[in-house]
Parts: structure tokens; sequence; C-alpha cells
């Protein structure tokens, strides 16, 4: 509900959206088995890193909270008002400073952009299984091979 009184603001105050939304409208969490949240944004928090991570570690680990963050990368450095943010970082430093918030809220964290998909917790962990799939066939076509002469040998030897 509180959503729909806000209005836009050339401000990422980041820190007091996510306070009022774990401190005031999570009444309920002991009804829900686990609570998440979704950031979408397109800029680094007004406040420092460490202080985000230091909250949502303590917010996080009174209960089952997990903070995603869906971050979009736009190639314009400046705000729609054509004023530079009060706190600023390339793309590459944003998602750094989003991945280490994501890593103490327990989250997943997904980076796009205008050409596609930088990085995304959900396909790395898809391409992993991937490769433990890839690699486990591997395994078992070498020991079905080793098996196969090791019975040919066996009959080999049977014969003569």
């Amino acid at each position: 509900r509180w959503v729909l009184s806000l209005e836009c603001k050339g401000s990422r105050n980041f820190m007091s959206a996510l306070r009022r939304a774990v401190e005031v409208d999570f009444k309920d969490r002991d009804r829900h088995k686990s609570q998440g949240l979704y950031l979408l944004t397109t800029g680094i928090p007004d406040q420092e890193t460490h202080v985000v991570r230091a909250y949502l570690a303590e917010v996080c680990r009174g209960f089952d909270l997990q903070l995603h963050v869906c971050l979009f990368s736009v190639t314009e450095d400046v705000g729609p008002s054509g004023v530079t943010p009060a706190r600023y970082a390339n793309p590459t430093e944003t998602a750094t400073a989003f991945k280490e918030i994501v890593q103490a809220a327990n989250g997943r964290f997904h980076w796009f952009g205008e050409a596609g998909i930088f990085e995304s917790d959900d396909i790395t962990a898809i391409v992993s299984e991937m490769e433990k799939a890839n690699s486990y066939s591997q395994k078992v076509g070498i020991m079905c091979i080793f098996l196969s002469c090791v019975f040919l040998q066996k009959k080999k030897k049977e014969m003569i």
C-alpha cells in the first residue's frame, strides 16, 4: 500500500526504502515460510555498500528474508532530469556493489542491459549444473569403455 504513495525523486535512497519494507510491512512474517524483496534499479544506492551490507546481514539473520537485485544498466550517465545522482559509479562498480549486497542478503543477482544479460546467478547455476552433468556423462562413458574391455578380456580367456 505504501508503494502507491511514493513519488519519483532524484535519489536512490535505498536504505530508507529497505527499512520501510522490512520494518513496517513484515508484521505477518510468522505466517509465511520465507520472504523476498526484489529491487529493480538502474544505479548504485546513495549509501555506502558496507553500510547496506551490514544492515541486510543483520535483518536477514532474524528470519528467512532474501533480497534479489535486478540491475538494468543504461548507457546514460545522468538521470532523466539531467542531474548526476548523489553517488555515482560506473556499471561495473555498481554491479560489484550489488553482488556484495545480495550475498549479505542470501539473494540472487541479475544484471541486464540494452544488449542483453550481462550476468545472472540463475543462469550461472544452470550452466554449472550442465557442466557437472557433462562431466558425469564423460566419466560414465569412460567407465563403460573400461568395463566392456574387461568383459571382452574375460571372454577371450574363457575361450582359450
